[in-house]
């Protein structure tokens, strides 16, 4: 309850219109050090009076709090490792360390670590633990979760500093997939499920940009996949409820060795992409000549605004805050923001040429 001695609140703004507040907040910005972003800084500590003064129950303040700190907490530890590319495994806990798909599980995390990525999983059992096994400690990151059972971190993880236990499920999908540079899902149960269907729909709507989403399988006798396929193909696709284009959006592979080639070729010439307004800014790894970028032009005309095209370009000024790719050659496309499987099929082409 407020205080009786207290005037009324303050009515808090983000533009910079709350006098001694604004000043207050400056100094203690300043105080602590926090020079780097400390717009940002100043933005955040105004969301929390504002919620302060708002009524809010205290459960919903709780999990304002929580979501901070622990999103905070996952800056600070993957932070160190921005540079090097991860790849998140998926599967189920239920696994068993005899069972074929374990040992592909094992073997994929083993190969990713020896190709120079680190590997991120749920930090359990089962696949999460294979994959880990795999990778090794010191190629490792474990985003655990916080259940009404107990679940503990898997032996490879058990002390490492790369590992994060969460309270909320949304704050750690962030991270799973905030942090990857690509996605290998193998069987499981409905948090699979779950995460395969979240990875989709960010990449169909272009809410993440485009990464690998690789579906491992066991070769021969595996049918998990085959019939997840199917499903989207005789139920969703026939009634419209997706495009055939969507599917460009996964893999599907009964090889660990070919999903780490899928996901090495992704990254063959592109290295990552922005939005800058209405362009679509795409750094590479090596330039193309005019001749590929005309076969683009040619071949990509139904993902381009009317009269747009694809054409070379230096930075530009909305990537001002990335210096350290600044040398990269860049593709700028008039993308018109409707068809992020045809996306995918650029950047392919792209690593084709």
């Amino acid at each position: 309850m407020q205080n009786s001695d207290a005037g009324p609140a303050m009515e808090l703004h983000f533009t910079r219109t709350n006098g001694p507040v604004d000043n207050d907040i400056d100094r203690l910005i300043e105080l602590a050090g926090c020079a780097e972003h400390a717009d940002l800084v100043r933005e955040m500590i105004l969301c929390a009076l504002k919620a302060g003064q708002e009524g809010n129950i205290r459960a919903h303040m709780k999990l304002m709090n929580t979501t901070l700190k622990e999103m905070r907490f996952t800056g600070k530890v993957f932070g160190p490792y921005r540079t090097v590319r991860k790849v998140t495994v998926f599967g189920s806990a239920r696994t068993q360390s005899n069972e074929p798909i374990y040992g592909m599980a094992r073997d994929f995390g083993r190969k990713l670590a020896e190709a120079g990525y680190m590997v991120i999983t749920g930090g359990g059992g089962g696949i999460m633990q294979a994959a880990n096994e795999g990778a090794g400690p010191d190629h490792s990151f474990g985003v655990n979760i916080l259940l009404p059972f107990e679940q503990k971190p898997n032996p490879v993880l058990v002390g490492n500093p790369r590992l994060i236990t969460y309270k909320y499920f949304f704050n750690r999908k962030v991270a799973f997939l905030k942090e990857a540079d690509a996605v290998a899902l193998f069987p499981g149960g409905f948090g699979t499920l779950d995460e395969a269907m979240e990875t989709l729909t960010l990449l169909q709507t272009g809410k993440h940009n485009p990464i690998p989403l690789i579906l491992v399988e066991e070769p021969g006798n595996g049918t998990y996949w085959d019939r997840f396929f199917m499903f989207l193909k005789d139920e969703l696709l026939r009634e419209n409820y997706i495009g055939e284009t969507d599917f460009n959006l996964f893999e599907y592979v009964e090889s660990v060795d070919r999903a780490v080639e899928k996901i090495n070729l992704f990254y063959k010439r592109y290295h990552s992409l922005r939005y800058a307004g209405k362009r679509l800014v795409i750094r590479l790894l090596s330039p193309l000549d005019s001749s590929c970028i005309a076969q683009l032009n040619d071949n990509f005309p139904d993902i381009l605004e009317q009269h747009g095209r694809i054409y070379p370009s230096d930075p530009l000024a909305d990537e001002e805050d990335e210096p350290e790719i600044a040398h990269l050659p860049r593709l700028v496309a008039d993308f018109n923001f409707r068809d992020f499987g045809r996306l995918r099929s650029l950047i392919d082409a792209i690593n084709r040429f």
